[in-house]
């Protein structure tokens, strides 16, 4: 089978297989990235760059019918949240269509003593390599496409194996909104052709959004030839329930925040680490939303949650929990697999420094942890390799502030979840990656920042 084939993970069926592109396609695909950027980027202006990701977003939006089944076909996302997913895209769009002018906009150097003028002016950085996963395939494509593009530096995407007809529907809508030649392209590369792209001297920066293990590989690789990288890999969010005057509407909100994309984000919670006086009912509450879950067939509206990505996923998810319970770890709901359908599951019993609390569970398992106060709250919240998102809820507004700034994350969301937005920045620190994306942030990653001094 070919490395690039959809696989309906619902079924099991091979839908369409793709061929890799060859090395020779592929170098002149570089090629066509380079001389867009010598071209293109040189004679557009940032209004015509902005109306080119205007309209891709509009086209997202014209056919999120179309988009939502493929995603759903390829990795199994419920066909609501398909909808919702090729929608968020044309906001992100839409926001650095209507914001590419101040984006860009010179910035005068603050406090300048000097005669004469100094400004910082922002430009081009050069072809790109995007490197995205399958969980979300188009919004992770906008957030990282649609700036990039508004700065002018021509993109080379490389998609996830199981993703190739959603990357397919991505090229043409840049195709038909009249993207030049060499400004988006798709390229259906093996690892080996990665590793040489990023070598290659006209690629000038490479964004991974994927696993631990992949980003450490491309960071690597990146480095040894002197690029910038920005990463996105994964999380084990904690979600800390410090007080409520609504535990049952708390509880509703961890269950979406744990099991939206059948848990298959790197920014859902997925440690529920709440004190002890509110333990017993958020535990029950929780429990309640958890088998409420209803799963199943994701073509249909009522289904909340479909099957897990691919056989490897349920197969990876699988292992975790059976070592965890091996571990000493208790399950209170689910645990059980059906082919790529796995249950919602909550664990309770595992234990601070435990293998299983070391892990991100990719998938709808989520752990419960009880602790005494605050201070241990945040300890454990903290003792993990990851610092990408998490979630706190309190009805104490000093307690808010105070547990914010201690939190180990890129992102902490104060009594909300699903609370993502375009003009939001996204990304994590420590082994959760580096860089960020969406807002004004994300487009001021890949940008020459040239400073122009000028005498009087």
């Amino acid at each position: 089978m070919s490395d690039y084939a959809v696989v309906n993970p619902a079924t099991g069926e091979t839908i369409k297989e793709y061929p890799t592109i060859t090395d020779d396609e592929l170098r002149a695909a570089i090629g066509r990235a380079d001389d867009a950027y010598r071209t293109w980027t040189l004679q557009s202006t940032v209004a015509e760059r902005a109306a080119l990701i205007r309209k891709v977003g509009e086209l997202h939006v014209e056919r999120r019918e179309e988009l939502a089944k493929i995603i759903v076909g390829e990795m199994g996302k419920p066909i609501e949240q398909a909808l919702m997913e090729v929608d968020f895209c044309g906001e992100i769009y839409a926001f650095y269509a209507d914001n590419a002018e101040e984006i860009m906009a010179d910035e005068e150097v603050k406090h300048f003593g000097g005669d004469g003028t100094a400004i910082v002016r922002r430009s081009a950085f050069g072809p790109l390599l995007g490197i995205m996963p399958w969980n979300f395939p188009y919004y992770q494509v906008a957030r990282f496409a649609g700036p990039n593009i508004v700065i002018g530096n021509p993109i080379l995407l490389k998609h996830a194996p199981q993703c190739p007809e959603s990357a397919e529907a991505i090229q043409k809508i840049y195709d038909d909104a009249g993207a030049p030649t060499g400004v988006y392209q798709n390229i259906y590369a093996t690892n080996d052709q990665v590793e040489w792209t990023i070598g290659d001297k006209r690629v000038h920066g490479v964004s991974v959004t994927g696993s631990e293990r992949a980003g450490a590989a491309v960071a690597e690789i990146a480095g040894r030839n002197l690029k910038k990288v920005v990463l996105e890999m994964g999380g084990s969010d904690p979600f800390i329930v410090l007080g409520a005057d609504d535990i049952g509407a708390v509880a509703e909100q961890a269950a979406e925040a744990r099991l939206d994309n059948a848990g298959q984000s790197c920014n859902a919670a997925k440690r529920f680490i709440v004190t002890e006086d509110l333990y017993d009912d958020f535990l029950a509450k929780f429990k309640e939303q958890v088998e409420g879950a209803t799963t199943g067939d994701p073509t249909q509206e009522s289904t909340g949650m479909g099957p897990l990505s691919s056989k490897t996923a349920a197969d990876r998810l699988e292992d975790q929990v059976q070592r965890a319970i091996a571990g000493g770890a208790e399950v209170l709901v689910g645990g059980k697999r059906d082919g790529n359908f796995f249950e919602p599951t909550i664990l309770t019993g595992i234990k601070p420094g435990d293998e299983a609390s070391q892990e991100e569970f990719f998938g709808p398992v989520a752990q419960v942890y009880k602790v005494a106060d605050e201070a241990e709250a945040v300890a454990l919240a903290n003792d993990t390799q990851f610092g990408l998102g998490s979630y706190l809820m309190t009805t104490d507004k000093a307690q808010a502030e105070r547990v914010a700034n201690q939190i180990e994350a890129g992102m902490v969301y104060v009594n909300l979840v699903g609370a993502d937005g375009a003009e939001l920045p996204f990304g994590g620190f420590k082994r959760s990656g580096f860089g960020r994306e969406l807002g004004n942030y994300g487009a001021d990653e890949f940008v020459n920042k040239k400073l122009i001094r000028a005498a009087p």
